[in-house]
């Protein structure tokens, strides 16, 4: 109880220091969104009406009041108002949040699939040059830059093979080239982790004896070696889940579709601080979330961890059940 206490603590830290460090590099963008908006000719707005709509929106307070005004709102759930539309930011975060979360949920398991498929048959392949290909996979796939890897499946499976139609496309055919587009560079580092994870454990005293009992290759590393091997895997993954949200950005403009990314895109356009502050402690409070949960998960997947003995265990190497 008293490490959960503690991790939950620790949590809360991160969200403070990324509200305030969000807050401060907003504050110190040059330019202001309210003058961006109202100070147009179009619009014939007199410096009078332009104060009061400052005072409004409370940009006409010192910097430490806003800070302390704007942190009190967001611990009561208000997010206060984007400039630009005029609408809640809380709303147009609720109506952004499903489609992100479901591009990001199905990124995370294609990459966890594609990670898994990489790592099976860089063990299992039957040639040499073969494992040695799938290996060299990863590294290919963490250095393409996710906007032109979007632009590159547009051209093959829309324009060029006809597969994935850009125009009038059902809800499920939309989400194929995002999801690949957010899955492909996040599978790398899994992949990674996971063969590295997988030889370190091959390597351990139980997987030869059960290897020396007749045991199939395939069942080692379903059984044996993999279950070990998922552990450090589960941590980079919750990690991942953070950068999702950044990776979403620029998908979700690739590909014109709506979501917080859309949004957040049109906010830093735009400098529509009170949305770019939303979308900043969103992305920490997930990010903090998915890592506490990865946290709390560990003692459950690995039941050494329950005794007080092993709490300074890292389950990274030399992890094993017993065969």
């Amino acid at each position: 109880m008293h490490n959960v206490i503690r991790r939950v603590g620790q949590a809360a830290l991160v969200l403070a220091a990324a509200f305030t460090v969000a807050f401060v590099l907003l504050q110190a963008l040059p330019g202001d969104a309210i003058l961006i908006k109202f100070e147009s000719p179009e619009l014939g707005l007199s410096p009078a009406q332009i104060t009061d709509i400052r005072a409004t929106y409370g940009a006409d307070v010192p910097p430490a009041l806003q800070f302390v005004h704007t942190l009190l709102g967001f611990l009561s759930g208000d997010f206060g108002y984007s400039i630009q539309k005029g609408t809640p930011v809380t709303q147009l975060l609720a109506e952004a949040l499903p489609d992100t979360a479901t591009l990001a949920l199905l990124a995370i398991v294609v990459a966890v699939l594609l990670a898994v498929g990489i790592a099976a048959l860089s063990t299992l392949a039957p040639f040499a040059w073969l494992r040695a290909f799938v290996r060299a996979l990863p590294s290919v796939f963490v250095s393409v830059p996710v906007f032109w890897l979007g632009i590159v499946l547009i051209q093959v499976f829309s324009f060029q093979l006809g597969l994935v139609p850009i125009i009038g496309a059902s809800p499920a055919q939309a989400l194929i080239l995002p999801v690949l587009t957010l899955a492909v560079p996040i599978s790398a580092p899994l992949a990674q982790i996971l063969v590295r994870s997988i030889d370190e454990v091959s390597l351990q005293p139980f997987v030869a004896v059960a290897r020396a009992k007749g045991a199939s290759e395939r069942w080692i590393l379903g059984r044996a070696v993999g279950r070990n091997a998922l552990l450090p895997t589960l941590t980079i993954a919750g990690v991942l889940l953070g950068e999702l949200i950044g990776g979403a950005v620029v998908t979700e403009t690739v590909f014109g579709r709506a979501g917080i990314g859309r949004i957040t895109e049109q906010a830093v356009s735009q400098q529509d601080t009170p949305v770019l502050q939303a979308v900043v402690v969103l992305s920490a409070l997930i990010f903090v979330t998915v890592n506490l949960a990865v946290d709390l998960l560990y003692p459950v997947l690995d039941p050494r961890l329950k005794n007080p003995r092993h709490t300074n265990a890292r389950p990274s190497k030399k992890v094993g059940v017993a065969a």
